[in-house]
């Protein structure tokens, strides 16, 4: 089974959906290593916030997951 995905990159839609389409692994890099420091954060670094910090941190990264579902994102 194969997938080809094509792209004019004579046409400037093309070329945006091009770079968009070849940066998604970064992008998904990005994501994880962003969800992985908010957990550090609040797992080993917990001293280092008073408790609104660490609420505030952890609902962020409650929300952050939320955001990842609505569309359908798994970074795990």
């Amino acid at each position: 089974m194969k997938a080809i995905i094509e792209f004019n990159l004579d046409e400037p839609d093309d070329i945006e959906a091009h770079k968009r389409f070849t940066n998604l692994n970064a992008v998904y890099i990005a994501l994880w290593e962003f969800d992985q420091e908010m957990r550090r954060q609040i797992k080993y670094n917990s001293e280092n916030y008073d408790p609104e910090q660490l609420d505030a941190l952890d609902k962020l990264r409650a929300k952050f997951h939320e955001i990842l579902h609505d569309n359908q994102i798994k970074i795990d």
